[in-house]
């Protein structure tokens, strides 16, 4: 019986972009629990997060040829796909429509088990009240933890916006509180 082939990166973008069988299933055997886990941390709902990690490798095997080893690395590149595919579908309407299907006993279900002082504190509601562009912002940077640089990027927007919306979002939540 034959052992499972390994790949330097290399070797296996190059079998990626022939679209060798084989060299995707390695790809798949070997990163997507790491990239479920990402998901995970920004959807929050393992059923819907294996139908984004399917969409991440189905777009990782359309757009491998896009792929550029110059600027990071291939995990990298996976990476910023598995996070933008995840704040996309946070961003959709049928996201949003399916949140709001939810009854109040499955959204709580549905909180991590971790719940920070935020929570305690009600944040996350008075969040809610937040213009949406403003509420992106606070829970990519309060509860996920990216920073501003990063927001930039994952959201395509120049890092002078980010800065100015979240100061705005914290005005806004200041009034709230006082």
């Amino acid at each position: 019986m034959k052992g499972s082939p390994t790949y330097s990166e290399q070797e296996l973008v190059d079998l990626l972009k022939q679209r060798t069988q084989q060299a995707f299933s390695y790809l798949y055997d070997n990163y997507a629990a790491t990239l479920n886990g990402v998901i995970l941390g920004i959807i929050q709902d393992p059923e819907v997060s294996g139908d984004v990690l399917q969409e991440v490798f189905v777009k990782v095997w359309r757009q491998i040829g896009t792929y550029d080893p110059s600027k990071g690395r291939l995990f990298t590149w996976m990476f910023n796909i598995a996070r933008t595919t995840s704040i996309d579908m946070l961003r959709s309407r049928e996201w949003k429509n399916s949140q709001r299907n939810h009854s109040l006993d499955d959204a709580h279900t549905d909180l991590p088990e971790k719940r920070g002082i935020g929570e305690e504190m009600g944040l996350r509601k008075m969040i809610s009240g937040l213009r949406e562009e403003h509420k992106v912002l606070v829970e990519l940077n309060y509860f996920e933890g990216y920073t501003q640089e990063e927001i930039s990027g994952m959201l395509n927007i120049p890092l002078g916006t980010v800065k100015t919306r979240m100061r705005a979002a914290i005005v806004q939540l200041r009034k709230q509180v006082q």
